[in-house]
């Protein structure tokens, strides 16, 4: 869905802040103000867990635009400038997680409770942050769905499939947290989540090159496999594995009856 909107927000003088950029802010905001409420909720060290989440954030944006150029590097190849500018978009989500994820560990590798008690917490801000890129995607023209000759649209509109997904992981976050749980099991189970419905619902209509294409309709906008389609079954081995390891290391930290 690209409806030929003004990606720039408004102008300070020489500067320009698009609609992306801000959405993404916003989504950061977001996601700050979610974790502070839930640490406080579950008498958690807020301090410690708002100090770490600046450098969260940093390593995720790191991380994301890293695999979104590593990934698309023919679009930077012979503008190397643009690999800086995030504000035109092209940020990998998996790439965040990863970066952001392995930020954490780093920051809190020596309070693993806690460590695991701030990823489950992130959850509801980063599904919702997913939701609000996705909007910015709109103003930037970007991750298009599949044109559709037989549909009653002309195009998949994919961005609105992912702010959907985010919409869907945040209630799928909140009825998996009412459930018993060992702390550090809901991130993972949100990667499971999201692999999967990224990988079905959003990639399958993604105007995005199929590497295998094994099937596919122009008429309806249908397409398998793309890249990430292709390594959803990584993602989800990693989030199981990551899933069984956690449930292990909780039950051995458990006080035991004497």
């Amino acid at each position: 869905m690209d409806l030929g909107l003004d990606p720039v927000a408004f102008s300070l003088g020489p500067l320009e802040v698009r609609w992306y950029g801000l959405l993404m802010a916003l989504s950061v905001l977001a996601g700050v103000i979610l974790l502070n409420a839930g640490a406080k909720r579950k008498g958690i060290d807020g301090d410690a867990l708002l100090s770490t989440a600046l450098w969260v954030v940093l390593g995720g944006v790191v991380g994301a635009r890293l695999m979104y150029v590593a990934t698309t590097w023919g679009m930077f190849r012979d503008n190397l400038w643009e690999v800086i500018r995030i504000d035109h978009g092209g940020l990998s989500f998996h790439g965040a997680l990863l970066g952001g994820l392995l930020t954490g560990l780093i920051v809190l590798r020596r309070d693993l409770r806690l460590f695991l008690a701030g990823s489950d917490l992130v959850v509801p801000g980063v599904c919702l942050g997913y939701a609000l890129v996705r909007i910015g995607n709109i103003f930037n023209g970007e991750v298009l769905g599949r044109t559709a000759t037989a549909l009653p649209f002309p195009r998949h509109p994919a961005q609105l499939y992912g702010v959907a997904i985010g919409l869907a992981l945040l209630v799928l976050h909140a009825r998996s947290s009412r459930l018993p749980h060992t702390e550090g099991s809901l991130f993972w189970r949100f990667v499971i989540n999201y692999s999967i419905l990224r990988a079905v619902v959003e990639e399958t209509f993604r105007e995005n090159p199929l590497i295998w294409p094994v099937l596919q309709s122009e008429a309806h906008g249908i397409g398998f496999f793309t890249l990430t389609q292709l390594v959803t079954p990584l993602a989800l081995l990693v989030g199981y594995a990551g899933l069984r390891i956690t449930q292990r290391v909780m039950s051995s930290r458990a006080p035991t009856s004497s």
